[in-house]
C-alpha cells in the first residue's frame, strides 16, 4: 500500500526542534571518476557526517496550521442550557485546529524559496518554517502544483540562508549512496542513509506526470518534502510516498526527481501561479508483448499512439495513429507514463526529438515544446443551485484546462475544477475533472448554460458525465 509519508498531523503541539545530527562523508570522487565499491575496513567505516554538516542547515521543518469551524450544539441558543453547560456547549469546543507537519528544503537562498510536498501545505491557513538552529519563520505559499505534489514557499524576512543545489538527475545510477533527511514523527531533524533502488518508477498512485526514484533509504511520516541528497551534497529528489502496510517504513520509498522540482521551483520564480509543461495533443497507451512482437521489437517498450489532437503539436510534427514512441531526446521511454515525465520536463519555447517506430522503420520527428492553449475562457463558475451539482466549480474545456486538470483534451464540455468539501456534490460522488455533458438530456457546452438549467427547480436531474473515457448516466432526485 502507497503512503504519503510526508504529513504527520496531529492536534497536539508541535515537535520541538532536535541537535545537530551525528553522521557524515569522508570525500568522494569528484565527477566523472568511476564510482567505487568500498575494498578495506577503513573505506567501509567512513562518516558521512561532512556531508551532513554541509547540507543540514538548507533542511527545515515545514508547520502547518488552519482553524476549522464547528457548528455551536443547537442547545446553546438556549440560556437554560448556558446556565449549566457553559458557552462551551457540553465541553466541545467550536473551534479545532488542524495541523500538518513536514519537511523542506531551501533552494533558493537570495529569495528564500523552500521546497515541501503540496500535501504538507495543502488547505492550511498558516505555514510556518523551522531551522535545525531554533530559528522560526512565517512562510507563504508561492506556488502549489498538486499533479507533482510540490509546493514553493517564500519565508519572510529570512537571513543567512544555506541552500542546496539541485542536481541533474539523469546524472542518478541505481546503485548510488542517498541520504534522506527530515522530521520524520516530529522527533526532529533527522538524517538516514541508503541506495538508489530503482529509477522511473511510475504507477505508484501518487500524482502524475512523473517517474519516481525508489530508495530503501527509511522514509517515515514527517519526512515528505524532504530532500533526497547524493554524495556530492546536491538534491536529487524531494521524498513523497512509502509503500507500507503499517504506515512506517520498510525500505521502499519514493522521491520527486530534481528535473521535476526545478520545473516548478522555475515556474515559481517566474512568478506564475500555474505550473506550465510543454502540451503533447495525443493520447498514448502501453505496448503490449503481442504488439511488440508483431513489429519486430524484442521487448514491450515504448507508447503507442492512440489518437492525436487536430491542429495540436504532435499532429503538427506529423505524428500518425498506431506510431510507437520510443525515446524522448535519445532515452528510452518505456510506457506513457515516463514519456509523459520526460516530456514534461523539457523548457517551453525549444524542440524535442522523438524516436518514432512506423511501418517497421524509425525515424525521427521534430515536436514543438509549445503550452497547451486557453480556446475559450474558462469561465468559472461555483454551482449553488439547489440541485446534485451543487458545490461544484465549472468552467470551459480547452487544452489548458485539460492539461491542468490531467484529463484527455477536449474541445467542447463543462469540466469540473474544484469541489466543496462537504456538499451536495461531494457527497453525490462528482470528481476533479468530470466532464459534464448533458442534463436532463440536454448537451451542456459551455458553464453559463449549466448555471441556467440548474436555476429551474426539477423533480429529478439525469447527469451525464465523461470520466477517464467512459460515458456514466446516472439520476439523482431534485
Amino acid at each position: 500500500m502507497i503512503h504519503r509519508p510526508a504529513t504527520h498531523r496531529k492536534t497536539l503541539a508541535m515537535a520541538a526542534l532536535a541537535g545537530a545530527l551525528m553522521a557524515g562523508v569522508a570525500p568522494w570522487p569528484a565527477l566523472g571518476q568511476a564510482r567505487q565499491v568500498p575494498e578495506t575496513r577503513e573505506q567501509v567505516t567512513l562518516s558521512f557526517a561532512p556531508l551532513v554538516k554541509q547540507t543540514q542547515a538548507a533542511v527545515v521543518n515545514v508547520y502547518g496550521a488552519r482553524v476549522e469551524k464547528r457548528p455551536q450544539n443547537p442547545f446553546m441558543d438556549d440560556p437554560f442550557f448556558r446556565r449549566f453547560f457553559g458557552d462551551g456547549g457540553f465541553g466541545v469546543p467550536r473551534e479545532r485546529v488542524q495541523r500538518s507537519l513536514g519537511s523542506g528544503v531551501v533552494v533558493d537562498a537570495g529569495a528564500g524559496l523552500v521546497v515541501t510536498n503540496n500535501h504538507v501545505i495543502e488547505n492550511m491557513s498558516e505555514v510556518k518554517v523551522a531551522f535545525a538552529d531554533k530559528r522560526e519563520v512565517e512562510a507563504t505559499i508561492l506556488l502549489r502544483d498538486p499533479r507533482t505534489d510540490l509546493a514553493v514557499l517564500k519565508l519572510a524576512d529570512a537571513k543567512n540562508l544555506t541552500a542546496i543545489e539541485l542536481a541533474d538527475t539523469d546524472e542518478l545510477q541505481i546503485g548510488d549512496i542517498v541520504l534522506a533527511m527530515g522530521n520524520p514523527f516530529g522527533v526532529g531533524q533527522t538524517v538516514t542513509q541508503g541506495i538508489v533502488s530503482a529509477l522511473a518508477r511510475t504507477q505508484i498512485g501518487v500524482g502524475d506526470a512523473q517517474s519516481f526514484i525508489q530508495t530503501d533509504a527509511a522514509i517515515n511520516p514527517g519526512n515528505s518534502g524532504g530532500p533526497l541528497i547524493d554524495m556530492r551534497g546536491r538534491v536529487v529528489g524531494i521524498n513523497t510516498a512509502i509503500y507500507s502496510r503499517s504506515g512506517g517504513s520498510v525500505g521502499i520509498g519514493f522521491a520527486i526527481p530534481s528535473a521535476m522540482v526545478r520545473l516548478v521551483v522555475d515556474s515559481a520564480r517566474a512568478g506564475v501561479k500555474t505550473v506550465k509543461r510543454p502540451w503533447f495533443g495525443a493520447r498514448l497507451q502501453s505496448l503490449t508483448a503481442e504488439v511488440a512482437d508483431g513489429l519486430g521489437l524484442d521487448r514491450p517498450a515504448g507508447s503507442v499512439v492512440a489518437s492525436v489532437v487536430d491542429k495540436g503539436p504532435a499532429d503538427q510534427a506529423g505524428l500518425k495513429r498506431s506510431d510507437v514512441i520510443l525515446s524522448v531526446d535519445g532515452v528510452n521511454v518505456d510506457d506513457p507514463e515516463s514519456f509523459g515525465y520526460r516530456f514534461a520536463t523539457r523548457p517551453i519555447g525549444g524542440t524535442t526529438m522523438l524516436s518514432v517506430l512506423r511501418g517497421g522503420k524509425r525515424i525521427s520527428i521534430p515536436v514543438k515544446l509549445v503550452a497547451a492553449p486557453e480556446t475559450r475562457p474558462r469561465d468559472m463558475v461555483k454551482l449553488t443551485s439547489r440541485s446534485p451539482l451543487a458545490g461544484l466549480t465549472v468552467g470551459n474545456m480547452s487544452p489548458a484546462l485539460a492539461e491542468e486538470l490531467s484529463i484527455e483534451t477536449g474541445n467542447d464540455g463543462v469540466v469540473v475544477s474544484e469541489i466543496e468539501e462537504g456538499s451536495t456534490a461531494a457527497n453525490v460522488g462528482f470528481q476533479r475533472g468530470d466532464i459534464i455533458k448533458a442534463l436532463n438530456g440536454e448537451q451542456m457546452t459551455t458553464s453559463r448554460e449549466v448555471e441556467a438549467i440548474l436555476r429551474d427547480r426539477r423533480r429529478a436531474w439525469e447527469v451525464t458525465i465523461i470520466r477517464n473515457g467512459q460515458t456514466i448516466t446516472s439520476v439523482f432526485p431534485g
